[in-house]
C-alpha cells in the first residue's frame, strides 16, 4: 500500500523539491497540499504571494488545497489552533492520509517544532529532502527545469535588490557566501511558476516591490 501524504506547500522551491522527491518515491502518493493563508491580505503567509497565484499552482499540479487560515499578526497559539483545524479537515475529507510532509532542509529546531505539532494528531511527519546539500539542491532545481522568482528578501541578510530576481545560475553566483543557496535561514523566499510536476507554466507579471516592517522587501506577482 502506498502512503497517502499531504505536503506542506509554501509555493516556493523547497516545497516544489519536496513534491518532486515524494513523486519519485514508489511507496508514496501525494494527495493534497497544505498552505498558510493570511485572511485579510488573501496571500500566502510570510511569502506574500497572492491567492490567485497559489490557485494557479494548485491548478497546474492537480491537487486539492487545504488552508491554514490566519489573521494578520497571528500569535503562535493562533497558528497552532488553525493548523489543528486544517488537520481536522484533512482527516474528514481524506481519511486515508496519515502523513504530512515538509520541505525543511537542515534547521533542527524547525523540524522539532513540526514533530511536536503533529505529536498525538494521528499524522506522522515526513522530511523528504532533509539533510541534502543545499548548494547541490539549488543547482539541481535549475537544471531539472524548475522556474522560480524571489518574492521576499530579508534585507538584514541579503540586499533588497535580490527581490524580484529569477532563481537561476546568475543569482546563485551573486549570492554572498554567508547566504544559504536555498535561503533556508529565511534569507529569501520564492514562487515557483513551472517544474516537472506542473502541467504547464504559470504566466504572470512582475509588479511593484514594497518594503514592509523596515526589513522585508516583497515583490508582487500578478
Amino acid at each position: 500500500m502506498r502512503k497517502s501524504v499531504v505536503l506542506s506547500w509554501s509555493g516556493g522551491k523547497d516545497s516544489a523539491l519536496a513534491l518532486d522527491a515524494l513523486s519519485r518515491d514508489p511507496a508514496v502518493k501525494v494527495v493534497g497540499l497544505l498552505t498558510s493563508v493570511t485572511r485579510d491580505y488573501d496571500r500566502i503567509s510570510v511569502h506574500g504571494v497572492r491567492r490567485s497565484m497559489l490557485e494557479a499552482q494548485v491548478g497546474r499540479l492537480g491537487l486539492p488545497l487545504f488552508e491554514i487560515t490566519l489573521d494578520p499578526n497571528s500569535t503562535n497559539d493562533a497558528y497552532e489552533a488553525a493548523f489543528r483545524d486544517a488537520l481536522g479537515e484533512i482527516r474528514r475529507k481524506l481519511p486515508d492520509v496519515a502523513h504530512v510532509a515538509f520541505g525543511d532542509l537542515f534547521l533542527v529546531d524547525v523540524r522539532a517544532y513540526r514533530e511536536r505539532l503533529l505529536a498525538g494528531s494521528g499524522f506522522d511527519p515526513l522530511f523528504p529532502i532533509w539533510g541534502l546539500d543545499t548548494g547541490g539542491l539549488a543547482r539541481r532545481f535549475i537544471a531539472e527545469g524548475f522556474v522560480a522568482r524571489l518574492v521576499c528578501v530579508d534585507t538584514t541578510q541579503l540586499d533588497a535588490t535580490f527581490s524580484g530576481r529569477l532563481f537561476d545560475e546568475h543569482l546563485l553566483a551573486d549570492l554572498p557566501a554567508a547566504v544559504d543557496p536555498c535561503g533556508e535561514r529565511g534569507e529569501f523566499h520564492t514562487f515557483v511558476s513551472d517544474g516537472p510536476q506542473f502541467n504547464g507554466p504559470i504566466a504572470y507579471r512582475v509588479g511593484e516591490r514594497v518594503l514592509r516592517d523596515d526589513r522585508f522587501m516583497f515583490c508582487d506577482l500578478e
